[in-house]
């Protein structure tokens, strides 16, 4: 999705917000019925989480699906369901090696076959997955990529394209003029 339509779908969004333990928690509703929720730090409007949940064919609602932060910790909050087990729709790898091949298995891909491309690199000496599912129209640029690895854990960062960057600042001004409650003012509405 352009960022140009990401931002427009965010300002039509009835949008409900709170400010709770230093995070400005705003809760968007879409008109498709989906909902999405995301926590900012309330001092330096840095994203920490973004989590999205759809009504199934039924109408009940769905988990939260993380897409970006960590689920709280045990014991560290409010305990949603989300956050005592592993998103069972997230996708898994594994390998498993038939008489005949190697095999690799990725499970929970929810798009068609057509929208996954597989092909050898022969310099690198491996297999990619990649899909044509675009989440932006921006190309790529290798310079801004980088990582690091420390605490058993790989980090990987791509600095963010300019058009982000000012998409993100617009959005942070229209979240200015949704009315925030804070944790002590009980139930906030939906604007």
């Amino acid at each position: 999705m352009a960022v140009t339509g990401w931002l427009e779908n965010l300002r039509t969004a009835e949008k409900t917000a709170l400010l709770q333990d230093g995070r400005r928690k705003v809760h968007y509703l879409f008109p498709d019925g989906k909902e999405m929720a995301e926590e900012y730090d309330e001092k330096t409007g840095e994203l920490l989480v973004r989590k999205w949940r759809v009504k199934s064919a039924l109408g009940a609602l769905g988990q939260w699906q993380m897409e970006v932060g960590e689920p709280a910790l045990p014991g560290a909050g409010g305990l949603g369901p989300e956050f005592i087990k592993e998103n069972k729709a997230n996708p898994i790898f594994m390998r498993k090696d038939t008489k005949m091949s190697f095999q690799w298995r990725i499970r929970n891909l929810p798009y068609p076959k057509d929208v996954y491309s597989v092909c050898v690199d022969q310099t690198e000496r491996c297999i990619i997955v990649q899909t044509t599912n675009k989440k932006h129209t921006l190309p790529l640029d290798e310079s801004v990529l980088s990582f690091a690895h420390a605490n058993r854990t790989l980090i990987i960062s791509y600095r963010k394209p300019k058009e982000v960057l000012e998409a993100e600042s617009e959005l942070q001004k229209e979240l200015k003029k949704v009315k925030t409650a804070h944790s002590s003012d009980g139930d906030c509405k939906t604007q």
